[in-house]
């Protein structure tokens, strides 16, 4: 039997779906490198046994309906493996988000998860409390360097 390729395409399916957000997904994704290399510059940076979390300010956004969303960007290494386990961590990775990030996250942020190698292999149920706890540490971490600053100004 030989496939019909006059009548079928892949290609259009995968481009009518391209850019869309998945159904129930409460955060938009980071896609441009300056997005990413941005939010690595802030230097607000939690390390979990499961992932690392990387925190910014946002850039003055607003999505079509005049909601700021919550952005996330997913990258893993060549360290942690083959691209299969690669794809394997982001994946777990932006279920971890569709968990956590609508309930936890500051949509005043950009936020960047980075898989290890421990991605792959750690419990889902404790990766999702170490988001929990990093998401808590980062906001307070921004919330005592805008105090610091305060207090250097007053002086």
């Amino acid at each position: 039997m030989a496939w019909d390729t006059e009548h079928t395409s892949h290609k259009e399916s995968v481009s009518e779906n391209r850019g869309k957000r998945a159904p129930g997904r409460l955060w938009g994704t980071l896609q441009q490198r300056a997005d990413f290399l941005r939010v690595r510059g802030a230097g607000l940076r939690r390390a979990m046994p499961g992932f690392v979390l990387q925190a910014a300010p946002a850039e003055p956004h607003i999505s079509s309906s005049g909601v700021r969303k919550i952005r996330v960007g997913f990258t893993a290494s060549k360290k942690v493996g083959n691209a299969v386990a690669r794809n394997r961590a982001k994946r777990r990775l932006r279920a971890l988000a569709d968990r956590v990030m609508g309930e936890c996250a500051d949509p005043n942020f950009d936020y960047v998860l980075i898989g290890r190698s421990e991605t792959l292999r750690r419990d889902f149920a404790s990766m999702e409390k170490e988001l929990h706890r990093a998401l808590q540490r980062v906001c307070r971490r921004e919330g005592d360097r805008e105090n610091t600053a305060k207090a250097a100004e007053s002086l």
